[in-house]
């Protein structure tokens, strides 16, 4: 009787009190927003063209959210370190250049083609994360260097022109469909969950977090932050050439124009959209998937309204500089409660 009565006599007081902290951790929750924000622009979108939700239409944005998501994710990691990874994008472009290569003027076997670029990515990523822990440079100039050389060593490739007659297992890779969903996108969907689980479920995940959110207090708990911060990088090199292989079995050929340019900052976007701080330490993968798919409905969305392309640039920016804003605001008001 005790238990049934006391809420009666407390019922505003006990309301009051457990109401405030759930609309306090509501507020501090980037992702409720975005998860939102995406509800709310597919729900317009549909409303306005019937098109926009059919089949069709969502298969494709789910080619092209698997190619962006993978780069987010590795830019994500990166980021929750205190890094950046300019990168990521010009990398893509350059994978995709490298297996075509390999596999049409090498002769190389498309699977050994993979492989071989894969390792390049992965000692690019090396390169950075040791530049940045044991040379002490700037990952913003580190990254910004690979930026320009790969864009070059693209060009250099190709001199301008497509490489064509690449390998089927390319285009099964690319555009093979399972139970009517991408291949790519079950591929994005699966490198998420393991992303989730390695920084919500594990140690090292969470050395991750410590690393980015306070690197002294982390060294001084015995955490190797250099090696996180390593790791991070390689991943994030990683997933750029794993990008590369989704682009290049859904375009066919090996093209130099255009490919990845742009695409790390739809990339930093995505993550910092999703909650992301750029001060490391802080996101969630819901977030960064989250942020990555918000883009990409607005992105697709333009396209459906016949809506110049010239435009949508400015969107996007727009909508990166409202989520940066309100991640300084955001960080600015948990300072002071602290």
């Amino acid at each position: 009787m005790n238990t049934s009565t006391a809420p009666v006599h407390t019922d505003g007081a006990a309301g009051e009190r457990s109401g405030r902290p759930l609309l306090r951790r509501l507020a501090e929750t980037p992702e409720v927003g975005v998860v939102a924000a995406c509800v709310v622009v597919f729900a317009a979108l549909a409303l306005d063209k019937p098109t926009f939700a059919g089949a069709v239409n969502l298969q494709g944005m789910g080619f092209d959210l698997a190619q962006y998501g993978l780069i987010a994710i590795g830019e994500s990691l990166v980021i929750l370190t205190g890094g950046i990874d300019l990168s990521v994008g010009a990398l893509l472009g350059t994978s995709v250049i490298l297996m075509s290569w390999f596999n049409v003027r090498a002769g190389l076997p498309p699977v050994l083609a993979i492989l071989v670029t894969l390792l390049i990515a992965g000692a690019v990523g090396l390169v950075h994360g040791l530049a940045v822990t044991r040379l002490k440079m700037p990952p913003f100039v580190v990254t910004l260097v690979t930026y320009t050389v790969a864009q070059g060593v693209t060009l250099a490739i190709t001199s301008g022109t497509s490489i064509t007659g690449i390998g089927g297992t390319f285009s099964d890779l690319g555009q093979t469909y399972v139970a009517q969903v991408p291949l790519p996108l079950v591929v994005f969907l699966v490198v998420a969950v393991a992303a989730w689980f390695f920084l919500e479920r594990t140690y090292a995940g969470r050395q991750v977090y410590a690393v980015g959110g306070n690197p002294e207090a982390a060294r001084l708990a015995g955490i190797r932050g250099d090696r996180r911060v390593v790791s991070m990088y390689v991943t994030s090199s990683l997933l750029s050439a794993f990008a590369g292989i989704m682009v290049l079995g859904r375009m066919g050929v090996g093209s130099a124009s255009g490919v990845g340019v742009g695409w790390e900052l739809s990339a930093i976007a995505a993550a910092v959209i999703g909650g992301v701080s750029l001060t490391g330490g802080q996101g969630r993968i819901l977030g960064i998937v989250a942020g990555t798919v918000l883009l990409e409905l607005i992105n697709n969305g333009l396209t459906t309204l016949q809506i110049n392309a010239n435009y949508t640039n400015i969107v996007l920016g727009c909508v990166l500089g409202l989520a940066i804003t309100a991640d300084r605001l955001r960080a600015r008001s948990v300072a002071g409660r602290g």
